[in-house]
């Protein structure tokens, strides 16, 4: 494909194995000849077929993140394959963009698709949330909790919105109403530059998207910060910040769907905007940035099949556990080790990302304090040996499937 770098062609017998699940992945593959049977743990819509054809791939989300495998692939006949490292993809999609479009689709409708599934399990439990394609109550929710909070040029933005993307809304006369007392903030929601441009500026607490808007522009921070939000049962769920490099929106650009966060600056951000229209153009004048978008989407993709597969587990302390060693391991830290562990995020926060109240956070810490291995001391969680927890959560793994399959058995 180019003189500058040189892909593998590889082939495996029917019934081979190709890649194996929680095996280090070192790269992923495109089907030339023959098809290819993908086990998975857990199967949700969005998530692709099991048996892949000519002109498939399989493998990015661990590959481009630098993963262990989250499925196993065997050879259904003879198969030839082309084996592409995170390094060729640069390279690669330069000469072949409707690669990269192919792997970004697919992989942002993935993404979606275990979001909302893990979504309905950790936080709709009978807690009444939006539906995620439920735009009108979604933006109109956010508008109203923004006004009720006094952050009026959010708001002001959210009102705009609903009233401009859902002209059959039930709150159509408050919104309107709000927004005219809202007037002096019309100013607070402008860029710096017009909406054309691809480089502009946002000032510090004005609002990039909101979410349930529909989308057609990713982001990329140039300078600055901007914080990623969303409200869940009227409260604000604070996702992260993003700074310089980071990339944002790229879910809305490629899937034609409703933003699934908020976004706002928290300080002066410049940043570039990329549409449609510009997209492929980017592939090929900047493969590096769409290489980052890859990356971003395949470990996005890896962290929440992770924490889906381990909301699944039906034992409440082997869900911590495992929410443990996921962060473990998208840390980066030798799961081998022995050696002390500090984790970066607090217990409260292991409980937000459990779906656990607040009554059954407390009683699961008292549970997790009879390991001796464990502690957790106003609030923040550290641990003894490293190997010791990870052989905990991999206790309560295989116990859940053992469990399930006696069940299965049973049926």
């Amino acid at each position: 494909m180019s003189d500058q770098f040189q892909l593998n062609i590889v082939n495996f017998r029917k019934d081979s194995y190709i890649t194996v699940e929680r095996q280090k992945a070192e790269c992923f593959y495109i089907i030339q000849q023959g098809q290819v049977k993908i086990s998975k743990n857990i199967v949700v819509k969005g998530d692709g077929g099991d048996t892949l054809v000519a002109g498939d791939f399989f493998g990015v989300v661990s590959a481009m993140s630098s993963n262990s495998n989250i499925e196993s692939a065997i050879a259904l006949t003879d198969v030839t394959l082309i084996s592409i490292r995170p390094q060729q993809y640069e390279p690669l999609i330069q000469k072949n963009a409707k690669v990269a479009v192919k792997i970004l689709t697919q992989l942002s409708a993935r993404l979606r698709g275990l979001d909302e599934a893990l979504t309905r399990v950790t936080l709709m439990n009978g807690s009444g949330a939006k539906a995620a394609d439920d735009k009108a109550s979604r933006l109109f929710d956010a508008a109203e909790y923004y006004f009720r909070h006094k952050r009026f040029g959010q708001a002001f933005y959210v009102y705009n919105a609903y009233l401009k993307h859902c002209p059959e809304g039930e709150h159509l006369a408050t919104a309107a109403k709000r927004l005219e007392g809202l007037a002096d903030y019309a100013e607070a929601t402008r860029v710096r530059q017009g909406d054309g441009d691809l480089n502009r500026i946002y000032p510090k607490d004005v609002m990039l998207f909101a979410e349930g808007e529909p989308g057609s522009e990713l982001f990329v921070i140039q300078s600055g910060s901007i914080s990623i939000s969303k409200i869940v049962d009227g409260k604000e769920v604070l996702l992260g910040t993003l700074k310089a490099g980071d990339i944002l929106g790229e879910m809305a650009l490629l899937e034609d769907k409703p933003r699934a966060a908020s976004a706002v600056a928290v300080t002066d951000c410049a940043v570039m905007a990329v549409s449609k229209a510009n997209f492929e153009l980017l592939i090929r004048a900047q493969p590096q940035i769409v290489s980052k978008i890859t990356t971003l989407l395949a470990g996005r993709t890896w962290f929440i099949f992770k924490q889906l597969e381990n909301a699944l587990i039906d034992n409440p302390l082997g869900r911590v556990y495992g929410a443990m060693l996921i962060q473990l391991e998208k840390s980066r830290v030798n799961l081998e080790s022995t050696g002390i562990h500090i984790f970066g995020s607090k217990w409260d926060e292991f409980v937000t990302m459990l779906g656990f109240t607040e009554k059954e956070g407390y009683i699961m810490m008292g549970e997790l304090q009879k390991d001796k291995n464990v502690q957790v001391n106003k609030g923040v969680v550290h641990i003894d040996s490293i190997q010791a927890l990870v052989k905990m959560a991999e206790y309560y793994q295989k116990m859940d499937r053992i469990g399930k399959a006696k069940d299965g058995s049973r049926k």
